[in-house]
């Protein structure tokens, strides 16, 4: 808990690489807009197919990096099996209440990895419990007060969710993919003697710029992630939309 920091966007992913496959040029872009953003990974990803946690968090470390992030934090649940249950939301919550984001973004509410929506669902719930006063948490030693941040964005990952809303994020393509690729254990390398995996293949690592680009040309931009939201995305004038 030492290492955590104020901020104002906590993205969080059940394992590390969802965020920044998923999320990881909006990042960059607020980043460079001087915005905060802090990482959480629920999890070492430790029953991956390919590499070990070891190779993982310091592929992590390294991706954190090139995103410019202010910190980097994993919660060590376990992979595959970790719960939506009150010891892993006041885990959470702890998190939530020393980083007092303004947003938070975590995984897909629906998607092929059992992990991505449960973590969404855990990471939504301790967002709304960490607003509870009555709950009590403290970190070294001192009671935190209570926190809820002010939205809960969900990124899309493997399934082709329809987004509520897009951000351009046009010239931050690049940074996105060089923290993606940071991953070298996880991604498509022709060298690679690994097994093969679903986001090991040449398509994955191409779909990693299509996806983005094809969301980017239907707001008329050349790239765009997309979100969900728990509740209506709003504006206070029509000129706010572009």
């Amino acid at each position: 808990m030492n290492t955590l920091r104020t901020v104002d966007i906590l993205a969080v992913g059940a394992h590390p690489d969802d965020v920044e496959m998923s999320a990881g040029a909006t990042i960059a872009k607020e980043i460079a807009q001087g915005r905060s953003v802090g990482i959480v990974d629920l999890t070492q990803g430790e029953l991956g197919t390919r590499g070990t946690p070891e190779i993982r968090h310091d592929e992590a470390m390294a991706a954190a990096k090139i995103l410019g992030v202010t910190f980097r934090h994993n919660m060590g649940l376990a992979d595959g099996f970790f719960e939506n249950n009150k010891q892993n939301q006041l885990k959470l919550i702890q998190i939530i209440r020393a980083t007092r984001p303004k947003i938070v973004l975590c995984n897909a509410v629906e998607d092929r990895h059992i992990d991505h929506p449960k973590g969404s669902k855990l990471v939504s719930d301790a967002c709304f419990l960490s607003g509870l006063k009555n709950i009590r948490t403290s970190s070294d030693g001192v009671d935190q007060l209570s926190w809820r941040p002010k939205h809960v964005y969900h990124y899309i990952q493997w399934n082709d969710l329809e987004p509520d809303f897009v951000v351009d994020v046009t010239g931050y393509m690049e940074t996105k993919l060089a923290a993606v690729f940071a991953y070298k254990s996880q991604f498509y390398d022709p060298n690679s003697k690994e097994p093969m995996t679903p986001i090991s293949t040449e398509n994955v690592k191409d779909s990693l710029s299509y996806r983005y680009k094809n969301l980017g040309r239907l707001i008329g931009t050349d790239f765009a992630e997309g979100f969900t939201s728990e509740r209506y995305p709003a504006v206070s004038a029509l000129t706010d939309l572009i």
